[in-house]
């Protein structure tokens, strides 16, 4: 698995401790920016250098870094490392950036409609789905006046939603964490800032949807659906607008610090 995490403090980071996968640094950083231009000014930049180091590079082997802040893909950051050889690489770098170990981030929120496409749902799901997020008005009692929980479905449909995700789970699961084409994120990176210090770890886009879709599809007692160590919910919120019946995705980036 591909990891680095550090903490950082107000030293220079020794050698050995980027050896260790480990290190302190000067700086921290508050947005998807101030990495972005962390990783512009590497040569004189601590952090940005383990970054590097992080993802698989020499630094010292290494002729110039680029770095943009892409809009409405999958990856927040794009960096692209040019080594002395010339030969070049992208990377999408997916960030959460979380100020709780227990917060809850939204990884990903569409209308129903998109994810039935791209995920070729059946009539049958999308149906139950359109209860779910209240396109459609609720059949018989409910909690919620405007929607129907997974839990207020038949049995029968509550059978079909989870063997629907179920069996798209790991198409699912890659959708949602490194997207798509040219836009898609090949990197994770969590920024957890508990205190004082900042801490933080990268990982490769794949060892991120094995850990976060590890563990059964089902639904929970609130009437959602959990999906490994991801939620699907109704978006709700937003003042009753229609945007309130999009659907969507979170998860818990903080649990990346206990991939091994």
């Amino acid at each position: 698995m591909l990891l680095l995490a550090a903490s950082f403090a107000s030293a220079q980071a020794p050698a050995a401790a980027v050896e260790r996968g480990s290190a302190t640094a000067k700086g921290g950083f508050r947005n998807e920016n101030d990495i972005r231009d962390k990783f512009i000014n590497w040569r004189e930049d601590t952090d940005a250098r383990l970054w590097l180091t992080a993802i698989g590079y020499d630094t010292s082997a290494i002729k110039d870094v680029t770095a943009a802040k892409p809009s409405g893909e999958k990856a927040d950051v794009v960096v692209t490392v040019t080594k002395s050889d010339g030969a070049g690489r992208r990377h999408g770098i997916s960030i959460k950036l979380v100020s709780s170990p227990n917060g809850f981030n939204q990884i990903d929120k569409r209308w129903l409609r998109q994810y039935a496409k791209m995920w070729e749902m059946p009539p049958e799901i999308v149906a139950a789905l359109r209860l779910f997020v209240g396109e459609d008005p609720p059949v018989g009692k409910t909690r919620r006046p405007e929607r129907m929980f997974l839990t207020e479905l038949s049995k029968e449909v509550q059978a079909a939603v989870v063997g629907f995700f179920s069996a798209r789970k790991e198409q699912i699961v890659a959708d949602l964490l490194r997207g798509e084409g040219t836009g898609r994120a090949d990197l994770f990176m969590v920024a957890w800032k508990p205190g004082r210090e900042t801490r933080w770890k990268i990982v490769t886009a794949d060892d991120a949807i094995r850990f976060f879709g590890d563990g059964p599809v089902e639904i929970t007692r609130s009437g959602n659906l959990k999906i490994g160590r991801i939620t699907m919910q109704r978006k709700g919120g937003d003042g009753g607008r229609e945007t309130a019946k999009m659907l969507q995705f979170k998860m818990n980036p903080s649990l990346v610090f206990e991939m091994k």
